[in-house]
This record gives structure tokens, sequence and C-alpha cells, in this order.
């Protein structure tokens, strides 16, 4: 959480910065993040906002619905969903979907705005900070976005996002439930925008987003590459394999499984799992790593990085990241668990499969590695992959595609 806290400072500074942007107060809400140790530290309160869950169990309890009405209903038509094929699911999923508006966080809006004067203001500022985050989101590679991770401020009505345990698609690469989605863009969230939902600010603001963040790859591909080589990250790519293949072990896992998620034109395979270990070795400790503090320190962090990640102008390939030596924090840490030269080889291939995928997202070449695809023909496809109740049925329930 504390390095994605550092990638969203410098996304801040350069929405900042840009005139395109500058105009729309673009931005991503943070909260504090102090390490303390491998597997402990400490994150600020996020006050004054709640979870999509709570507000939307507040309203349903006190209008007397049921909170989750439409996997009942869903569960009505058929007890064993989770085993029907995708045209059944779809058409189940459909059916029940029918049978409610979900407006649900659209009446939640209205109802704590004082006046219609605050609730336009908070429905344009729900709608941009959405928008923002679906695009700084897909980039990351960021999933699990549950309703208990995504929290509306009461006052200024932005869409806080918390827990980033799941980054660079470790999501969409689960043995069971992986998601096919880029980003949370289901039909609650949809109600809640202006009278031209999806086809207004929404997009307008997913264009202008990605438009700054492609002509500033550069900056965030060196902050992402520090991320990929942090030791701690380092350590959990490097059980990918162990986890698979050893289910009962002493350590606390959170994440695993893999599969391929596929577009429209093409099919990912890179695989990525990301798992919580218990190490005792201080030396990997996440105080002693050198980290930027505030937007002033990140740029400063990024300008340094920039000579060590670029020495090649070529963006269209990683090949200058090959040779990156693997830091010694990391030998320490395959040593540990009787890792050699092999376990040091998979975590620089991994890097690489991470680094090449995040730089194709920054390139437009994320459908197609031989297309170059333009900002709104590429934020077009991630809505309609968003949106589409194909992808959507196949969620875990627990992420309630259904809302």
């Amino acid at each position: 959480d504390e390095r994605v806290m550092q990638l969203f400072g410098l996304v801040n500074m350069i929405l900042k910065k840009d005139g395109r942007t500058r105009s729309s107060d673009l931005g991503i809400s943070r909260y504090t993040v102090i390490p303390l140790s491998p597997n402990s530290g400490l994150i600020s309160w996020v006050a004054h906002s709640d979870t999509f869950h709570h507000l939307t169990r507040e309203y349903r309890n006190s209008r007397h619905i049921v909170l989750d009405k439409e996997h009942q209903d869903m569960l009505a038509i058929c007890s064993d969903y989770d085993k029907l094929p995708l045209l059944q699911k779809v058409e189940v999923f459909t059916e029940a979907m029918s049978k409610s508006n979900s407006d649900d966080l659209a009446r939640v809006l209205w109802l704590r705005s004082p006046n219609s004067e605050v609730w336009m203001l908070k429905r344009s500022n729900y709608t941009t900070s959405l928008a923002v985050m679906s695009m700084v989101g897909y980039i990351l590679g960021l999933g699990d976005r549950h309703p208990s991770n995504l929290m509306l401020a009461r006052h200024t009505g932005k869409v806080i996002h918390i827990d980033f345990g799941d980054c660079f698609e470790v999501a969409m690469k689960r043995e069971k439930y992986p998601e096919k989605i880029p980003f949370r863009l289901t039909r609650m969230l949809i109600n809640a925008m202006e009278v031209f939902g999806i086809d207004g600010t929404f997009r307008a603001t997913c264009q202008k987003v990605m438009t700054v963040l492609r002509e500033h790859r550069e900056s965030l591909m060196a902050v992402l590459e520090a991320f990929i080589y942090d030791p701690l990250l380092n350590w959990r790519i490097l059980n990918t394999n162990t986890n698979n293949t050893n289910a009962n072990t002493t350590n606390t896992t959170t994440n695993t499984g893999t599969t391929s998620t596929t577009t429209s034109t093409t099919t990912v395979t890179t695989t990525i799992n990301i798992n919580t270990t218990t190490n005792t070795n201080s030396g990997t400790n996440a105080s002693n790593i050198s980290s930027p503090t505030t937007e002033d320190d990140t740029l400063a962090f990024v300008t340094s990085s920039r000579s060590r990640s670029f020495s090649n102008a070529n963006t269209n390939s990683v090949s200058s990241l090959s040779s990156k030596p693997v830091p010694s924090s990391v030998s320490a840490l395959t040593a540990d668990i009787g890792g050699g030269a092999a376990d040091l080889d998979v975590v620089n291939q991994r890097a690489l499969d991470i680094l090449k995928r995040i730089k194709e997202k920054l390139c437009g070449r994320d459908w197609n590695p031989k297309e170059v695809l333009d900002v709104p023909s590429q934020v077009n496809n991630l809505i309609l992959q968003a949106t589409n109740v194909e992808n959507l049925c196949q969620c875990y329930i627990g992420w309630c595609p259904f809302w």
C-alpha cells in the first residue's frame, strides 16, 4: 500500500501540472501508510467516508429490501449457478438483473446532500474520481474492487480506494473466479453518474487521464520498476510455483492460482501471484527501504530513476531492462528458502513480464502488441470489457457484480 501511495502521489502531481487536467481538479485520494516490518505497519484511518457496501446495506435496510436481493433472484432461477456453462450464466444473470434497477448509490448521493447544488457537485466529483482511479487502477493491474474496497467521501462525494494487495493483474490470474474486468464499472456505479452515464463526464475524463498517463509513461515506469524490484514484492513473486505445489505451508496465503485472461484480440498469459508470507530476516525490513514521502520527493525520486531505467529511448520494448541485476536483498531472500541462480532468473523474468505488460498499456499496445490504439479506442475497449455481461457473470459472488 505504501508503494502504491507513492505512485498515486506522482499521478496527482502529473495531473496538476498538465493543463488539460488541472482545471478539472483531478486527482486520487490518498492516505498515510507506514511500513514497520515485512509483515506489519500502520495505516491511517480514512475519516468521513463509508464503503459502498455499508451505504448499500444502510439504504436497503431502511427500505426493508434484502441486501443480496439480486443474488437471491439468481439462486431462485438456478440453485447451482456456479456450475452452469457461460451461456446459461449470462441468461440467469441478465434475468435476475432485470428484476431490480440498482440505483442505491444514486439515491444515497441525493439523500445525503442538503440541496441540489451540493448534490450536483458531489455527483460530478464522484464521476471524475471514479474515472481517474479506473484508468490508474488499470495501468497498475489493480483487482479485488469489491464494494468494501471502495469508499465514498461524505462531504465531497469522491471515490476512495483502499486495500491494494492485488496489483499487477493478480486477480486475473487466480485459479478460482479469475476477474475478467479491468476495473469496477457495474450498473450501480453507472446509475450514480450524470444523465449521460458512461458517455458523459466519465468517458471524457478517462480519455484525458489516459492521454496524460501515456505521455508521461517514462516517469510512471520508473516508479513502477522500483515496485517490481522491491525485495518484498520479489519475495512474493518468487513463491508463485511453490504455493501452487505446496498447499499446506506455514505461510499465510492471500491470493493464489493461475489462469489466463482473454480480450477481444489477444490473450494475456503472464502469471503473477502475490502471497503474504512471514519472514524473520531483518535485512528486508521495509523501514530500511528508502522511499519518497511527499510529491516533491517523488519527483526527485523519479528523476533519479529515469536515467537508470530509460537509457534506451525506445518505448516499444523492455530490452533495456533485461540485464538489470537483482538487488542483493533478493539474493538474501532466495538464500533463506534454499534458492539459487534459477530462482533469481525467475525473479528477473517475472519482473520483466510485469513491466512489459504495463508498458504495453501505456503505449496502447495492450490489445494487440503489433497495433497501437489511440486513446479513445483504448478507453472504449476498456469500458466495453468492464461492462460486458459475460465478464461480470463469471466474477466471484462476493465481488457483487450484480450491484
